[in-house]
């Protein structure tokens, strides 16, 4: 139990941390936009470097976490988000904000994949969804908490102060080492394959796998091209096309985060009545609706009483969190959890630039209102996927493979 209580609480510290390092650029660029003179498709490809770094960070941090452990995959991601982000506070140009974004955002992509199959193999299956949804809640807060710097750090002390608030992050790492053992299952799976090692992605890609594989990830890829796109503009939009300042805007900010925050438990308690797959299905459709009203409003009351409503559709990566890892056996978990997410946030990466470009010309009120397209998508992707994943932790507690074997879905969910 307290080892269940400990992954808690790194749990919600690391990816708290991993948010605010996250939000930071997106707070930060209307300034390096005034300070550089950039485009908006310049601006929107310093966050896609750090995109690019998060997908990439699937294919290393997955296969690090199920051959090595998963409690030295998320030292190692959260230590590399740390440093590199508070480096940004030395950069010159823009340049050296993309190389170490790109870094950053490798750091960034390991926490999801690691933490969300650490919980999975550690909680019991009736308390594993709203577990992972608290874990995960921790990303509004932590957007919350970045909103709340801006506003104090900014105005007085400019970005690169900001940027260099993001070492605190290894106050998380810090926790991890000092509180967090390695997960049991994993020890006992490592133990029972004596010929093979973990992380291997051919079996990701095996019969049986490979379709959920490459639905889960087009399903992530589908809702976080949209949210991603929202969210590295809206500050942006707040001021410019809404011309709230700096301070209201991080208001707007902090209260639409509060909705997303109440998402996750909600999201979790409809999930334990109709079922993961119905309640994020349902959900993608609601949120793909209201996004084109929200990105239309023009009245400042209107959009800061829309705005929560319209984030409580942001927080599906809590039931993502939990539903992902049941596709996977141990061996591969944290690959395979992390491949479906972090290349969905590969495939994101180019939102920013390519809703930066599109900006130009139809104006970013436009351009976030066309997102909805991607949370429609995804809604209709996650209807492909089964509706029990295969590997419940009834299932694959004390279940291994052969190592001369490659896993196979049982014949009732292929």
């Amino acid at each position: 139990m307290r080892t269940q209580h400990h992954l808690l609480i790194a749990g919600l510290i690391c990816y708290g941390f991993d948010a605010l390092d996250f939000m930071m650029l997106t707070l930060a660029l209307p300034l390096l936009i005034a300070e550089w003179h950039l485009t908006l498709a310049q601006a929107g490809l310093l966050s896609t470097a750090g995109m690019i770094g998060v997908g990439l960070s699937a294919l290393v941090v997955g296969w690090y976490g199920d051959r090595y452990g998963r409690r030295p995959a998320l030292l190692a991601s959260v230590v590399i988000f740390a440093l590199f982000t508070a480096a940004i506070a030395l950069a010159r140009n823009r340049w050296e904000v993309m190389a170490l974004r790109f870094i950053a955002g490798f750091g960034i992509g390991g926490v999801w994949g690691v933490v969300t199959t650490f919980i999975k193999e550690v909680w019991p299956p009736n308390a594993r969804a709203g577990a992972i949804s608290w874990v995960l809640s921790a990303w509004p807060v932590g957007v919350s908490l970045a909103a709340l710097l801006a506003a104090v750090v900014l105005p007085s002390l400019g970005w690169r102060a900001l940027f260099l608030c993001g070492a605190a992050a290894l106050i998380g790492a810090a926790y991890v080492y000092f509180f967090v053992p390695e997960s049991s299952t994993w020890r006992a799976n490592r133990a029972q394959l004596t010929g093979a090692r973990g992380g291997d992605i051919r079996r990701i890609f095996a019969p049986g796998f490979r379709r959920h594989t490459v639905v889960a990830t087009l399903v992530a890829g589908s809702a976080l091209v949209a949210y991603w796109g929202i969210n590295t503009w809206l500050p942006t939009y707040l001021m410019q096309e809404r011309g709230l300042a700096p301070a209201r805007m991080s208001l707007y900010l902090l209260i639409l985060n509060a909705g997303m925050f109440c998402g996750y438990p909600l999201l979790a308690r409809i999930a334990n009545r109709i079922g993961t797959r119905r309640a994020l299905a349902a959900s993608f459709a609601i949120v793909s609706v209201v996004i084109p009203i929200y990105a239309w409003l023009r009245s400042p009351a209107l959009i800061l009483s829309l705005g929560p409503v319209m984030a409580l559709g942001f927080s599906q990566t809590g039931l993502l969190g939990a539903y992902f890892p049941e596709l996977y056996p141990t061996e591969v978990r944290s690959l395979g959890a992390a491949f479906c997410f972090n290349v969905g946030r590969g495939i994101a990466a180019f939102a920013p630039y390519a809703l930066g470009q599109l900006a130009s010309t139809i104006g970013l009120g436009a351009s976030i209102a066309l997102c909805g397209i991607g949370y429609l998508a995804a809604g209709l992707l996650m209807l492909l996927l089964p509706e029990n994943p295969p590997y419940s932790a009834e299932q694959d507690r004390g279940m291994s493979f052969s190592p001369q074997t490659m896993p196979t879905v049982p014949s009732a969910v292929q």
